[in-house]
């Protein structure tokens, strides 16, 4: 099939990796159970691939960059002694893996987010060394949210360097395992769909950003760019709600609106969504230069991403900001 989009530049950027020589380095327990399911061990493959079916399947489908990121909490789950080094060592074999694909590949840094100050520096060395466009970041570090002061250098330090912070979800922390996600029907891989992409993932980013908003970061770091995926997190559908409990002046740090805040701030991708209803919401609130086009490979394929590009209902440039523009803007990446 001859996709109409062909033609277009199209960058998707929350497309993961996961080298086995890194990945083989966490230890086992340290996942308590999550991203062992038959699932992820059958794409494994697909995640430690680059130049090989994930570049032929880019070419047949019209993609013409891919922001790759670390498909794992990874040194999340290291302590702040060895995090720095295996975060450094995979940068280093990201840009070993994609030199000579710079025009199809760039990377988000993989940060040691148990040592903040090492993170900062971290993220700075893989921009200024690998020309990576920002770092992604997991979830929750030891049970803490970003709002805990202790991650400040890495807020200003993607300021300085002004570059976003891509917020992914990550590994639910044990305690909310626990009482959420035990106790389910004695069916592989039950849990993990419940706790991560089928639903918990999504509320506990949403919730994230939320306490983002009303610790008053981003007041605080008024230049700091943030990232979500999965058309928003469901923070769209929940917009108008949260924008009243949310005020300014109803007992949080926030200067500022929600509406406001996430308009200047926080940008959208539609990664693994590819129905139309979520998009109209999304732009109903984030508005049209605030969402970017990306598929989640390899957990969903490049081709129900086209598909769904395809059927987007807008006019051609605000359709080509979806599919480029608006992410080339962010990115600063080269045309």
């Amino acid at each position: 099939m001859l996709y109409k989009s062909i033609d277009m530049r199209i960058v998707t950027l929350e497309e993961h990796i996961s080298l086995p020589e890194m990945a083989n380095k966490i230890p086992k327990d340290a996942l308590g159970g999550f991203g062992q399911s038959e699932v992820m061990q059958r794409l494994a493959p697909k995640l430690a691939d680059i130049s090989g079916e994930r570049l032929q399947s880019m070419d047949d489908n019209g993609i013409t960059m891919q922001v790759l990121s670390v498909d794992s909490s990874g040194a999340n789950l290291l302590g702040s002694e060895d995090g720095p080094a295996f975060a450094s060592q995979y940068n280093d074999l990201i840009a070993i893996e994609i030199a000579g694909l710079e025009s199809r590949f760039t990377a988000f840094a993989h940060l040691p987010m148990t040592a903040p100050l090492a993170a900062a520096d971290e993220l700075e060395r893989a921009v200024t060394e690998y020309n990576f466009r920002g770092a992604m970041i997991r979830g929750l570090t030891q049970d803490q949210f970003l709002d805990h002061p202790r991650f400040a250098p890495i807020f200003e330090r993607a300021e300085k360097l002004d570059v976003p912070i891509y917020l992914h979800p990550g590994l639910p922390p044990k305690g909310v395992a626990d009482l959420y996600y035990s106790g389910l029907p004695n069916h592989s891989g039950m849990a993990e769909a419940i706790g991560c992409y089928g639903w918990g993932w999504h509320s506990e980013t949403a919730i994230h950003v939320l306490r983002l908003l009303f610790a008053g970061v981003f007041d605080m770091y008024p230049k700091l760019k943030l990232i979500i995926g999965h058309m928003g997190e469901m923070l769209p559908m929940m917009m108008a709600r949260s924008e009243r409990a949310f005020k300014p002046g109803n007992g949080g740090a926030n200067q500022r609106t929600l509406s406001d805040t996430f308009h200047q701030q926080v940008h959208i991708t539609t990664s693994g969504f590819f129905t139309q209803p979520p998009l109209r919401i999304a732009l109903d609130t984030f508005g049209i230069d605030n969402i970017m086009f990306s598929v989640d490979y390899p957990f969903s394929t490049n081709e129900m991403g086209i598909d769904f590009l395809n059927a987007i209902d807008l006019p051609q440039e605000q359709i080509e900001k979806i599919a480029h523009g608006n992410a080339d803007k962010l990115l600063n990446l080269q045309r």
